[in-house]
């Protein structure tokens, strides 16, 4: 148990501290790329945030367990909506502001979320199910680009340009390492302490898997970059929902258990809507706000246990 606490802690540093050079490097290409922050934060930086939770969730449907990656997915998901945007405004000691065009741009954002639901209402996602997930997540994805393309800010120069996108690069593979370390040793200590393996996937893992995005989310409020913050988060969770669940059914489609959708996935969905509801109030995030959206999620976490014992 000491091996895998030491490994849980030097894997967290690794997280913390590329999470602070991702966050400097991604401002910068929101300049050099003629994108604004959001778009940086919700295109670029997802893309790598999804990774550790794109590994987990590939890697179950290949050993024939693509439900264990699904609850992990939602999980996950529902933490993001929550928990991480309820850390960021206890850490920051403020508010997070969010932009009109976040409002305007993602009006129909939890209808989207709505959709692996209705897909997969029956128990079963099959590729042609998965595929439909998938257009519509790149679809949601390519309007954003366009959007925040059409908020640019000057450009910087040329050679920095290659230079920022290298070092952004290089922080994020560390991060992403960090985040695996982070989740495999967590996943070993639940296992030791005998913690309910059903629970480890939408929980343990799912939480393990968040890490990415909290770290550099708070790392972007404090340097009051909150629009970066808002897209990491926001893409994440979008990405998590459409393209990686698709990705699973294509690769293997399968059965699932279907309290996943009833419990998991309700509970997703109505905390997109509770959190855009907080948002299009006064186009800030209070810190009630935050409390509410943590009680919401440890509601969460009771009825998971209950439904899961």
């Amino acid at each position: 148990m000491a091996n895998n606490l030491f490994i849980f802690i030097v894997a967290l540093f690794m997280v913390i501290e590329s999470a602070s050079l991702a966050t400097t490097y991604a401002a910068r290409l929101a300049k050099s790329f003629h994108l604004s922050r959001y778009a940086i934060g919700f295109i670029v930086v997802t893309i790598i945030s999804i990774l550790p939770e794109t590994f987990i969730a590939i890697n179950s449907a290949i050993n024939g367990v693509p439900s264990f990656g699904l609850g992990m997915l939602f999980g996950a998901n529902i933490a993001d909506l929550t928990l991480v945007f309820a850390i960021i405004i206890f850490v920051a000691g403020r508010g997070v502001r969010v932009e009109s065009a976040i409002l305007k741009n993602h009006a129909v954002y939890p209808f989207v979320l709505l959709l692996p639901l209705v897909l997969g209402f029956d128990g079963y996602f099959s590729r042609f199910e998965g595929a439909a997930l998938i257009i519509a997540g790149m679809t949601f994805y390519y309007i954003a680009l366009r959007s925040g393309a059409s908020h640019s800010i000057a450009p910087s120069d040329e050679p920095d340009r290659y230079k920022n996108f290298l070092l952004f690069l290089f922080s994020m593979v560390i991060l992403l390492a960090g985040a695996h370390f982070t989740v495999t040793s967590a996943t070993a200590l639940a296992n030791l302490l005998a913690v309910n393996p059903i629970l480890i996937g939408m929980l343990v893992v799912g939480l393990g898997t968040t890490m990415p995005e909290l770290f550099f989310s708070l790392k972007s409020v404090k340097k009051h970059a909150d629009s970066l913050a808002i897209g990491d988060i926001l893409g994440t969770v979008l990405a998590n929902a459409t393209v990686v669940v698709g990705i699973l059914a294509l690769i293997h489609p399968f059965f699932f258990p279907q309290k996943i959708i009833y419990i998991t996935g309700v509970f997703m969905v109505v905390a997109s809507f509770l959190l855009f509801y907080f948002m299009n109030s006064g186009r800030m995030l209070t810190k009630k706000e935050a409390y509410l959206l943590f009680a919401f999620w440890l509601m969460f976490v009771v009825v998971e246990f209950f439904a899961s014992a």
